[in-house]
């Protein structure tokens, strides 16, 4: 290239270079469009549940595990042996006392029942006879027509039929008895089991097995066990009439209601707790006999702060909520007093009207922003 073409070209490069701007830098530009995006994140509020912390009355309460029993039990069994000619129920029915459950097979008593009545008639004219020799025989002592040996002998015979016949009517009484006891009856109401024996089985009062089984539902019992160092809280509670009982049985939105009948009169030693027995009136049957039930007792009424139970975090220093005001957030510690179902007792931390957060609090640190999504009530 010669002298003058190296010129040109030089000449040439310096006129574009006059149209760059002097402050242009790509990697400052890159940069800088970096940091704005970083400043806009940065200002972005995070979405999150909320709710109000509300301050009311609410029970003083602890869950603990219970079993329900029935008030009265009946084995039904035969007393007589006989085989079942009826079965008069269906198994699992509701059943009232007096309710005719088996008739048994009387068919040989009756038999008994005709013979020995017949019995009866013959000793009654024996005894008749007996009476009219003996008054004959009186007259004639009182003649000294005949020997006063007669006159015993008579006497003696009259005493013997009234015996016949005092025997007689107890054995008629006897087998009235065991006839009746061929119509077997519900002791008591309540729900009755299957039948374990159908029509044509043999029963036998040696049975092991009873024909069946009924349980009293209405009222019923529940009974648990209570720690000992909660016993002077209830019987506090029963002095003042405040304490009441609620079942909870796993899988039914019903809760049963009772009060507390009983407490057992020692701690058992091996386990710290004292056997307590509540009575349920249990008149829709939510309580079934047998069922493990979370037992609620209530102590009494207080006021105190509840929250959703998962506005409550657990951190290395306790437990704590978000608190919202002025559209962040902020770290509050609480101190927990107990749970009821998915609310949380707070015992301190809050004073009630406090908005706190139920979902999101994992994006969240003090002084985060937040748009909150919707407002829930606190229990």
């Amino acid at each position: 290239m010669g002298v003058a073409a190296a010129v040109t070209l030089a000449a040439v490069i310096a006129a574009k270079a006059d149209l760059i701007p002097a402050s242009w830098n790509p990697w400052a530009a890159a940069g800088g469009g970096g940091g704005q995006q970083q400043r806009a994140a940065g200002e972005r509020s995070v979405p999150v549940d909320v709710a109000i912390a509300e301050k009311k009355r609410l029970p003083v309460s602890v869950d603990l595990l219970g079993t329900v029993t029935p008030i009265s039990n009946v084995a039904v069994r035969p007393r007589i042996d006989a085989q079942i000619v009826g079965v008069h129920f269906q198994d699992g029915a509701e059943v009232r006392e007096g309710d005719l459950l088996f008739t048994l097979d009387t068919d040989a008593l009756q038999a008994q029942l005709q013979q020995a009545e017949g019995n009866l008639q013959k000793d009654q004219a024996q005894l008749e006879g007996a009476q009219r020799d003996e008054r004959r025989y009186t007259d004639l002592v009182a003649k000294g027509a005949t020997p006063v040996i007669n006159l015993e002998n008579a006497q003696t015979q009259v005493a013997t039929f009234k015996g016949a016949i005092a025997a007689d009517q107890a054995q008629i009484k006897n087998l009235k008895v065991q006839i009746a006891y061929g119509t077997i009856r519900a002791a008591i109401s309540g729900r009755i089991s299957m039948a374990a024996v159908k029509v044509g089985n043999f029963a036998r009062q040696a049975d092991t097995i009873p024909l069946a089984t009924i349980n009293q539902t209405s009222p019923i019992y529940v009974t648990f066990g209570l720690p000992q160092n909660s016993l002077a809280e209830l019987r506090a509670a029963l002095a003042n009439e405040s304490a009441n009982i609620e079942a909870i049985v796993p899988g039914d939105p019903r809760h049963a209601s009772g009060q507390v009948t009983m407490i057992e009169n020692t701690v058992d030693p091996t386990t710290g707790t004292v056997l307590v027995r509540a009575t349920m009136p249990n008149t829709d049957e939510v309580l079934w006999p047998g069922t493990l039930v979370t037992v609620r007792l209530n102590y009494r009424d207080e006021e105190a702060v509840s929250v959703p139970s998962v506005a409550v975090q657990v951190g290395q220093n306790g437990s704590y909520v978000f608190v919202v005001k002025d559209g962040a957030v902020s770290v509050q510690p609480v101190k927990v007093a107990r749970t009821i179902e998915q609310n949380t007792i707070l015992e301190s931390g809050l004073n009630g009207g406090e908005t706190v957060v139920t979902e999101g609090q994992l994006l969240l640190r003090s002084g985060t922003k937040v748009s909150t999504r919707q407002a829930k009530a606190g229990t």
